[in-house]
């Protein structure tokens, strides 16, 4: 047996530089490259690996290990996840900060490899600098944090172990049923150490994503199910972008004259505008998607894990309404006590079609009556402005709210027109990256776009400090494209340190940053369910609220800077950022409550038995009357 004498570090680095991905026939590079932030635990194994010979493998250095491991998910999600950079940190400390992004990841069936450092194995300089001590047990580190957050996950104590391994890690990072954040943990002395590896380990492998067909039990039920409705809807999830399954869905809703529905992974895997396309759907959702999805006799979810986001925590369809789901995991498959498909969602719909050849839906005229209302609708959020009898779209508010944000802060832009101003003043392409607060919410219902995958939207895990980080991964994955992130001031932050890599790399990414001085979708449902104005807005100490320059920070870390308070600054803002060759931070001062409210969802949530308030009473009793309208599982 032929073999090659390397580190431990050395052999995982060209392990890497070695994996591909083959897909609908197409061979493609897995590792793109490393990711890291040097600490004592990593730097002389994995760094001097890195340092002597990287192979094709690029270096990427980080600022935050939590904000390089977003930009890593990013990276994933932006190329459908066929390629990834790897992540690796020193224990502790750096260690620890990544088992955010992990379970991100891992919420989202993102592939995310994670090489932290660990503590020595042989325990001889017990404790090491950034050890975690356990009196009870000396084989636990931080990086045992990882193991409930991560598909699967291992420690390499001694070097023949990483051979299975990094074979198992490649396993579920290529799977699409189960993918997610692996963790291989590194203790440091390890790294260093020299074995006689086997050339077949270190030589080229070719991982084959297929795409499995149902059997035909399940294709002959799905089949009646479908000739017996009368008004079938079909939810339209993330499995069927990664499947790049939007002709298939397009093409199936056309034949049957079925309307689809979007979640927050599946917008942009098939054209906005089409006219079978309601639009995002559940809590989220818009009026179009949601009225017809009460009316429907049959949901067909095709690759979604039916959050309580999409299914309005199981209360928006009808009693009598069957689902029907496709799904290549058969966790999520099993899900509303459904009859299913354990399919890939391409080649699902496109065996479905042979068994539906004189099937039409009963649907008629309400398509696109639904989609005329809400067309309506989109054209008051976008003319919705200030004015002298302004009111805020959302009730539950301080009723001095608006009038000391304008006299602090200056700002009489609403959220609204804002969304509406930048989808026009952006190329069609742009990639638009999110996350959390109100802007998630606002983006199912409001932005229309035909250009594929360009919607890219982190709503499993709702991570805050996910977007500017991941917006940075979205341009190394096409760096050909504009990349926008909308993210609130809580989110900004709660993290922006990759601002700093994406200046360093030379990757122009946009931040369209929208100030309401707070954290304004948790300020909303506080006060919607009688909870008082507490903790969620910035100001003073018993006084105003903050005036905090963004542009200026966004300015100290190298890119362009805007201020904005209206409309009209806003749109010159969007013009002249589209010509800079920098990064762009867009500092929007916009006015509290003027974000999307309602639409026909609701959301079971965690609501006060023993209120301390009127609306607080009625907010309970409405959270019971829903609850007996729901499904129970």
């Amino acid at each position: 047996m032929k073999t090659t004498r390397l580190t431990v570090a050395q052999a995982l680095i060209k392990f890497l530089d070695n994996q591909y991905i083959r897909f609908d026939g197409m061979e493609t590079k897995f590792v793109d490259g490393v990711a890291t932030i040097f600490g004592h635990g990593i730097v002389l194994g994995l760094g001097q690996a890195l340092d002597a010979d990287p192979g094709r493998l690029n270096y990427y250095q980080g600022k935050n290990e939590q904000g390089m491991a977003h930009m890593a998910a990013g990276f994933a999600k932006q190329h459908n996840r066929r390629k990834i950079i790897a992540v690796a940190s020193s224990i502790g400390p750096g260690a620890a900060n990544m088992v955010t992004a992990a379970a991100c990841a891992s919420v989202n069936n993102i592939p995310l490899l994670l090489l932290p450092g660990d503590t020595f194995s042989t325990r001889q300089p017990d404790p090491v600098l950034q050890q975690l001590e356990q009196e009870h047990d000396d084989s636990i580190t931080t990086n045992d944090a990882f193991r409930p957050v991560c598909k699967y996950w291992a420690r390499i104590n001694r070097p023949e172990q990483l051979m299975s391994a990094m074979i198992h890690a490649m396993r579920v990072l290529t799977d699409p049923a189960i993918t997610g954040a692996v963790c291989v943990a590194l203790p440091q002395d390890v790294q260093g150490e020299a074995y006689d590896w086997p050339e077949s380990f270190l030589a080229r492998r070719v991982h084959r994503i297929t795409r499995p067909v149902p059997v035909e039990e399940e294709l002959a039920e799905a089949a009646q199910m479908i000739r017996a409705a009368k008004r079938p809807l079909i939810i339209c999830g993330g499995g069927v972008r990664y499947s790049e399954a939007g002709e298939a869905v397009v093409e199936f809703c056309e034949n049957f004259q079925i309307p689809f529905a979007e979640t927050q992974a599946g917008k942009s895997a098939a054209p906005g505008s089409h006219a079978m396309n309601l639009g995002g759907i559940g809590v989220t959702g818009n009026s179009a998607a949601n009225t017809l999805a009460k009316q429907a006799d049959l949901i067909i979810s095709v690759g979604t894990r039916l959050s309580d986001f999409t299914t309005s925590s199981k209360w928006l369809f009808d009693e009598n309404c069957k689902f029907l789901n496709i799904n290549i995991n058969k966790f999520h498959a099993q899900k509303l006590d459904a009859a299913y498909l354990l399919a890939d969602a391409k080649a699902g719909l496109e065996a479905l079609q042979s068994r539906l050849i004189d099937y039409q839906s009963q649907w008629g005229g309400a398509i696109s009556r639904a989609k005329s209302n809400w067309a309506l609708e989109m054209k008051k959020l976008a003319d919705y402005r200030y004015s002298d009898d302004f009111d805020t779209l959302v009730g539950a508010k301080d009723p001095n709210c608006i009038e000391d944000f304008i006299q602090d802060l200056g700002g009489t832009l609403t959220q609204t027109e804002a969304i509406c101003a930048i989808r026009k003043h952006i190329a069609p392409d742009a990639i638009v990256v999110g996350a959390s607060g109100s802007l998630p919410g606002d983006l199912q219902r409001m932005w229309e776009t035909d250009a594929k995958d360009s919607y890219h939207m982190e709503y499993g895990y709702s991570c805050m400090g996910y977007e500017v980080a991941a917006t940075l991964g979205c341009k190394l994955a096409e760096p050909e494209k504009e990349a926008y992130t909308m993210l609130g001031d809580g989110s900004f932050l709660m993290m922006h340190s990759e601002l700093v890599t994406a200046v360093q790399e030379n990757r122009k990414i946009n931040l369209l940053l929208f100030d309401n001085a707070g954290f304004g979708c948790i300020n909303n449902l506080q006060m919607g369910n009688g909870v008082g104005n507490f903790g969620t807005e910035f100001r003073y100490k018993n006084g105003g609220f903050m005036n905090i320059d963004y542009a200026g920070i966004g300015e100290a870390m190298g890119a362009v800077g805007y201020r904005v308070k209206n409309k009209q600054e806003l749109i010159t803002a969007l013009e002249d950022s589209k010509a800079q060759a920098r990064c762009t931070l867009i500092d929007m001062k916009v006015l509290p409550k003027t974000m999307t409210d309602g639409y026909g969802g609701w959301w079971h949530c965690g609501v006060a038995a023993v209120p301390s308030s009127e609306l607080g009473a009625a907010a309970y009793a409405d959270k019971e009357l829903n609850l007996g309208k729901a499904r129970q599982y």
